[in-house]
């Protein structure tokens, strides 16, 4: 996935997520998402190159950055629970879109039921 095609399809992702908001708390050069206050994708071109910064379940995340040479532990976050997604030849767009999803629903998932936007059990699955 080339750097431009992972920004935007960051970008857009997140955008598309219910009650989620833009802002910009360390500046122009940061997009952070958050939903009810809550961060779930940090997005940035200030390290040189675009990248995209999301929660992740630990072992999920362990597992990702040993099969996906373009997913790092999370840059300037908590290791065992953010990763980063940089562009390269490893990642296609629906797994960078389904990605950010989970980290939005991992977020989601903690938040008080009356404050979800979602029901983060059923958000995104197709009904069986």
């Amino acid at each position: 996935m080339k750097a431009d095609a992972l920004y935007d399809a960051a970008k857009s992702c997140a955008e598309e997520l219910p009650a989620a908001v833009l802002t910009h708390p360390f500046g122009l050069d940061w997009e952070v998402f958050k939903v009810e206050g809550k961060v779930f994708m940090l997005l940035t071109e200030a390290t040189n190159e675009p990248i995209a910064i999301i929660k992740a379940i630990p072992e999920d995340g362990r597992a990702l950055r040993e099969h996906y040479a373009d997913i790092t532990p999370g840059y300037h976050m908590n290791k065992l629970h953010w990763i980063t997604l940089h562009a390269g030849t490893t990642l296609q767009e629906s797994l960078v879109r389904e990605l950010i999803t989970e980290s939005y629903l991992l977020v989601v998932e903690k938040m008080a039921k009356a404050k979800r936007p979602v029901n983060p059990a059923s958000f995104g699955r197709s009904p069986r």
